[in-house]
């Protein structure tokens, strides 16, 4: 059961990195009770509750995850999030295109995380910032010169008791031995623009094996595409358009019936906090 939560909640707090993290379930099967918080007024400002995660939709395959902490990620990241001079605690970024990493990266960032290695062959991160840790699996991409062996990676997070992965520009079906290392996800963050990536059979035939309770569709190139990967999805998921940028989630409120939430791209603005 979705219920809209329409608040205004306090400042954020300054990041606690020693916060201890509840431990993860990226390996066994969490429990499933009703309800995802989903915000239509909350601003990225905005306090966290405490053992909950913010998700903001950013653009293209940038999403801005928060903690109650005071902890940030940014996926994808480009250097640009909007008219905010905002600095993450993280940013991850993949090699397919230049709309998913930045060679400028902000300076101020503590952790920057590229997606591939410079030096060829997979790269491996493994940040422990106490309320959160984020490691990596390497997958491969397509280039213009052939086949880039480990030129993108999946990245987890874990935090609240929750898992989330990014699949970044997934180019092929993880292999056996990917979904092992990758484990349980409870979220996941899939592009579905079906061409760029991998086809939608092959994207929809991945999801369904990671068996997570919120899907949340990326990169997808107009409303055709996106409506024909829900369609393909709609038989084993519940399909959700919540109309906003952010979702909150714990994980106490994963929803009963696995649930594709939709939602809308939406740039970090410095009026949100005067909302």
């Amino acid at each position: 059961m979705l219920r809209a939560l329409l608040a205004t909640l306090l400042i954020l707090p300054s990041a606690a990195l020693a916060q201890d993290r509840i431990p993860s379930h990226c390996i066994a099967l969490a429990d499933h009770t009703q309800g995802i918080e989903y915000l239509h007024k909350a601003a990225f400002t905005d306090a966290v509750q405490d053992e909950t995660i913010r998700l903001r939709y950013i653009d293209h395959a940038s999403f801005l995850l928060q903690t109650a902490g005071g902890l940030s990620v940014v996926t994808d990241y480009t250097g640009y999030l909007g008219d905010v001079d905002f600095v993450p605690t993280v940013v991850t970024m993949n090699h397919a295109h230049s709309s998913h990493w930045t060679s400028m990266p902000d300076a101020r960032v503590p952790h920057i995380l590229p997606g591939w290695n410079a030096d060829g062959g997979p790269i491996y991160h493994h940040v422990d910032l106490g309320e959160m840790l984020v490691r990596n699996v390497s997958t491969d991409i397509r280039g213009y010169g052939g086949i880039e062996e480990a030129g993108n990676s999946i990245f987890i997070f874990e935090v609240a008791g929750l898992c989330v992965g990014h699949l970044g520009h997934l180019h092929h079906e993880p292999t056996p031995e990917q979904f092992a290392a990758i484990g349980r996800l409870d979220v996941v963050i899939a592009a579905v623009d079906g061409g760029y990536t991998v086809d939608l059979p092959t994207m929809i035939r991945t999801l369904k094996r990671f068996r997570s309770s919120i899907i949340i569709p990326m990169h997808w190139f107009g409303t055709g595409t996106l409506d024909a990967f829900l369609t393909g999805m709609m038989d084993e998921f519940a399909i959700v358009r919540a109309g906003s940028s952010e979702l909150e989630v714990s994980l106490s409120s994963l929803p009963d019936r696995p649930t594709v939430v939709v939602l809308e791209p939406r740039y970090l603005s410095s009026t949100e906090a005067d909302q």
